[in-house]
């Protein structure tokens, strides 16, 4: 497999990946704005499936792909700016999303998904969890959007 084929699988990869966590905050805040709990508990619950599906998956097509179109194209991973930086970002992105926002996604469905039909449903105490998801999940696709600009630009050399 040549260098080109091996790049484009990689971007096709973060597509992928971006897309994924591009569309699940979408329909979350859309969920939100219902303020309907089964609406909000079913688009958590498919956020938390999708992740399974494209974000967990993306994460290991990027890496294999990144490190194989670096090798193959004689590009340094540690010596070149652009890319080691990125792993880092990328890195970053991995921990943030363990260890801050799955636990806040599966406390919000859980959390919603029990309640559903009470009528006494504790909004502050949702919307302090969607608050720190929302600000977690910013931080975790912040950290690849740079690391793409970064890879893109080639920069730093």
């Amino acid at each position: 497999m040549g260098y080109t084929i091996i790049k484009l699988l990689h971007v096709l990869a973060v597509i992928m990946f971006l897309g994924n966590i591009f569309t699940g905050l979408f329909w979350m805040h859309i969920a939100k704005k219902t303020k309907d709990l089964k609406i909000i508990s079913h688009t958590m619950q498919g956020v938390i499936r999708s992740d399974r599906l494209f974000t967990i998956p993306g994460v290991v097509l990027v890496t294999t792909f990144g490190i194989f179109a670096a090798l193959h194209g004689h590009i340094p991973l540690i010596r070149t700016g652009w890319v080691f930086y990125s792993i880092i970002l990328f890195t970053f992105s991995g921990i943030i999303f363990i260890w801050k926002v799955a636990p806040l996604q599966r406390k919000i469905y859980n959390f919603t998904h029990k309640q559903e039909n009470n009528p006494d449903f504790d909004w502050n105490y949702f919307n302090k969890l969607y608050s720190q998801w929302d600000f977690w999940g910013l931080i975790a696709i912040l950290a690849p959007v740079i690391a793409l600009v970064m890879m893109i630009l080639k920069l730093p050399q």
